[in-house]
């Protein structure tokens, strides 16, 4: 069953730190909305409350759903201001720029192949 999600999820690779009332686990935000996170190399059981440390900042959280090492995180409130924000519209930009042109290469920067001119 496919999941019909209000926000568009965005790719992002942020390291941070879940803590609950009983530990503190590493892990990384891999695909980041207002209203949510993938969190990759930790988990925990669903329903769990926690809190994700970025850079100084905390934002709240539920465990919506977890695998072995990858959970689905649920915020109480959207995200709109701090770190966690600032990264994910980061990502949108970056995400909606095109390639860079290159002035000499003539092409996006990085086209082409390793080491290899085309002018």
């Amino acid at each position: 069953m496919q999941i019909k999600r209000s926000r568009e999820r965005i790719t992002v690779d942020i390291p941070i730190v879940v803590t609950t009332v009983l530990d503190s686990l590493e892990g990384a935000i891999v695909d980041l909305s207002e209203g949510g996170a993938q969190v990759v190399g930790c988990s925990l059981p669903p329903k769990s409350q926690c809190q994700l440390d970025f850079d100084g900042y905390v934002t709240f959280g539920t465990v919506q759903w977890s695998e072995e090492d990858r959970m689905g995180i649920r915020f109480p409130y959207e995200l709109s201001d701090g770190p966690l924000f600032e990264r994910l519209e980061m990502a949108r930009a970056a995400k909606r720029a095109p390639a860079a042109f290159h002035p000499r290469f003539g092409a996006a920067a990085g086209a082409g192949g390793f080491g290899r001119r085309t002018a």
